[in-house]
């Protein structure tokens, strides 16, 4: 008997074989290896080599120690990212430049993007990304789980971490500040507090665009004595001051604006609203409460906020809310959401008012 005819090696009354996976899965997943194609050239300092000039694999391997093999493939798989481009050759002889959006990854650019790809793709953050199935298990965050101390002890811990987190952070949010002072009207305020305003991106982008503005940073002390520096760099100090104290505590009193810029995010709802009750209790009349971030929509519809939502529930207890969630908080505080602001950018603008929802406007 041959092999076609044995029932036992035919395929007639099996089940289909399995779908292929979906293209749009497999992308996303493959994603994982572009980005640590982008670290990995990043930490290897094959972009710092690459702004003397264009090189050849081979050359770069030679100049770094490295291996010249997988370091083509490596920098082939880059360059698909449009961060290097080819300019001939086969094999560890191709020759590769920095673009222009790859020279965003050099040390000292004002994007911050190398701060970027080296927290998120380094071993503080990918351990914590490692242990999201043990966060969901266990509740407890990330960097518990990976580390031993929740995300905020690790950057008082570490001067260097602290300082590449504060970069990071222009990176992510440094694009929103503009659009923030473009689309909320400060024409009726004179004085703004940014509460927990970390190193004064935003304060400074307010104060640009608000010749009449005045404005007080208030972060911990540590954080504060940062945001001096920058308010001096912008030539600012002359009018914003900065203010050290947690906002668990208190608040500087008497302003006409309050800012929580990219703050509720990071904490709980019961955290949120003790913060949101530090800050109703220095609001006196007149005054408003702006708080500035992601406002994700109903349902499963797509927004940026909802991969910013995953990387709040790995570091953090925190996360990314709706508009109807900010206005339970805000009302648990004793503040109405009056109305929510869209910007340019991925981030909106709620304003809050002191009392309840039956007050009407």
């Amino acid at each position: 008997m041959t092999a076609a005819a044995d029932p036992a090696l035919t395929t007639a009354g099996l089940p289909a074989p399995p779908a292929h996976a979906p293209r749009s899965v497999l992308a996303t997943v493959h994603q994982a290896f572009l980005a640590r194609a982008i670290y990995t050239v990043v930490e290897l300092g094959v972009v710092d080599e690459l702004a003397h000039g264009p090189r050849s694999c081979a050359e770069l391997a030679r100049v770094l120690g490295v291996t010249a093999e997988p370091l083509h493939q490596v920098v082939r798989g880059t360059a698909s990212a449009g961060l290097l481009r080819s300019l001939g050759g086969t094999g560890s002889d191709e020759v590769f430049a920095l673009t222009d959006t790859g020279e965003m990854l050099l040390p000292g650019h004002p994007s911050a993007t190398r701060d970027l790809v080296l927290m998120m793709q380094g071993p503080t953050v990918l351990g914590c990304l490692e242990a999201l199935p043990d966060r969901v298990r266990s509740g407890r965050t990330g960097p518990e789980v990976a580390h031993g101390r929740t995300w905020f002890e690790n950057l008082r811990a570490d001067a260097g971490l602290a300082a590449s987190f504060d970069r990071m952070m222009v990176a992510i949010h440094g694009g929103e500040y503009g659009a923030v002072a473009a689309a909320y009207d400060l024409g009726w305020a004179r004085t703004v507090v940014d509460v927990g305003g970390g190193t004064g991106g935003l304060t400074v982008a307010l104060l640009e665009a608000n010749a009449h503005l005045r404005g007080v940073v208030h972060d911990l002390p540590d954080v504060a004595a940062r945001a001096e520096r920058t308010l001096r760099r912008a030539g600012l100090a002359h009018r914003a001051e900065v203010s050290g104290g947690s906002f668990f505590d208190s608040v500087p009193r008497g302003a006409d604006a309050y800012l929580l810029s990219y703050v509720l995010h990071d904490w709980t709802d019961d955290d949120c609203v003790r913060i949101l009750r530090t800050v109703a209790a220095a609001m006196t009349t007149g005054a408003r409460l702006l708080v500035v971030e992601n406002v994700l929509p109903a349902g499963d519809d797509p927004h940026p906020g909802r991969t910013l939502d995953l990387l709040m529930a790995t570091l953090t207890h925190g996360r990314e809310r709706t508009e109807e969630e900010y206005r339970r908080l805000l009302a648990r505080a004793g503040l109405r959401l009056r109305r929510v602001v869209p910007t340019a950018s991925p981030v909106s603008v709620l304003e809050a008012v002191p009392g309840s929802d039956d007050q009407g406007a």
